[in-house]
């Protein structure tokens, strides 16, 4: 298991996604199987990534939300509205150096 992201860890990853784009979209029936598994993938391409939801209820997004840290073994790095930055090393080919905790 890894360690928890620190804060300034944490602040500098919200740095390098305050530009991106939301990759993954989770509609109104909510994360499936197959979203899981090209969030997987997409985690292991680009390590920090951000994913929009489309359900209006906050409840409902929580719950959509630890779903899919719990089964991406991602950091939460930030959630702002609709949108989460997760962040996960890539096993292979790690692209981003953290700062020191």
């Amino acid at each position: 298991m890894t360690t928890p992201l620190s804060n300034p860890q944490k602040r500098y990853l919200r740095g390098l996604a305050h530009d991106l784009k939301p990759i993954i979209l989770v509609g109104a029936k909510g994360p499936s199987d197959a979203l899981l598994a090209e969030l997987d993938g997409a985690l292991e391409r680009h390590e920090l990534l951000k994913v929009k939801f489309s359900a209006d209820d906050r409840d409902t997004r929580d719950i959509w939300i630890a779903r899919l840290v719990e089964q991406s073994k991602a950091d939460l790095v930030a959630r702002i509205g609709n949108i989460v930055v997760l962040f996960r090393r890539s096993k292979d080919k790690p692209l981003i150096i953290l700062p020191k905790a």
